[in-house]
């Protein structure tokens, strides 16, 4: 069985925790699941949405960042826009999440 590839892209910083959810959503449906907050600064999350990224992770999902403030704060994983966009190459499916 084949498994899609998904990544989320989160640039609105209102949508991105429930961009998370939705990543953890896919994960547990039996894909690799990935979000990517770019240029947006989130608050430091409460403790149940940083369950749910450990969550995600235990799925071989990740949450990735632009902003380093989001790797401090929250311990995502820090990518430079052009490795950004080599991941999106390895996707099936690119999501443009909670767009204004």
């Amino acid at each position: 069985m084949e498994y899609k590839k998904v990544c989320f892209l989160y640039r609105n910083k209102d949508y991105a925790v429930d961009g998370i959810r939705s990543a953890l959503g896919l994960a547990v449906e039996n894909m690799y699941s990935y979000g990517v907050v770019l240029d947006s600064e989130l608050e430091k999350l409460d403790e149940h949405n940083m369950e749910s990224i450990e969550m995600l992770r235990d799925m071989e999902g990740e949450i990735f960042t632009t902003v380093p403030a989001n790797n401090e704060k929250n311990g995502f994983e820090m990518m430079t826009l052009e490795e950004v966009g080599e991941k999106l190459r390895e996707m099936d499916i690119v999501v443009p999440y909670g767009l204004k």
